[in-house]
């Protein structure tokens, strides 16, 4: 009983695991055979060396196809992989930065934070106060200003500069190619 279970979740009922009678029969050429019983639509497979596959469980009747199993399950596989294969993950990436950051540091940073934003990955800015730094919170709030406008040609602002705590945070993401060409056109 488990196994029969188990058998239906994985895919499409085959051959002896459709158990509804009647179905409605397409053949291997696509074409519609009509509402047959089950044991004849067996048949009709059996003799064309091929399986009874279930496509359409909650039809009514239900519909199954006279196909080959092990090509229907390769093809169903190969455009998932497609599928996945297309799929873009976007990363976030992070750079810290400090109130009192040096010009070469912040400009190095800055290029990553650029390198980043091209890669189309998003980019958590984060600036982190120590001690005393908390005293001068403007300073780092204009560092973060100032790198917003350095990234503005590539970025748009998803979360604007704000504090949490003992850090200044700010989430830039990459400007869409589209939006760029449509500012271009104006």
């Amino acid at each position: 009983m488990a196994r029969e279970n188990h058998a239906s979740n994985a895919g499409p009922r085959v051959n002896k695991e459709i158990f509804i009678d009647p179905v409605r029969l397409i053949d291997n050429k696509g074409k519609m055979l009509g509402v047959v019983k089950l044991n004849k639509a067996l048949e009709i497979a059996e003799s064309a060396g091929l399986d009874l596959v279930e496509v359409s469980p909650n039809a009514k009747p239900p519909v199954c196809k006279i196909l080959d199993h092990g090509k229907y399950k390769f093809e169903a596989q190969k455009k998932a992989a497609k599928a996945r294969k297309k799929q873009k993950v976007i990363d976030i990436k992070e750079v810290k930065f400090r109130p009192n950051i040096d010009t070469n540091d912040f400009n190095i940073k800055t290029k990553n934070v650029i390198k980043f934003l091209s890669a189309g990955d998003k980019v958590k800015i984060t600036l982190r106060y120590r001690g005393r730094e908390m005293a001068h919170r403007d300073l780092g709030i204009n560092i973060l200003k100032k790198i917003k406008d350095e990234t503005l040609s590539y970025a748009k602002v998803e979360l604007e500069p704000k504090l949490e705590g003992r850090q200044a945070v700010m989430i830039l993401a990459p400007e869409d190619k589209s939006n760029k060409e449509k500012n271009i056109g104006k």
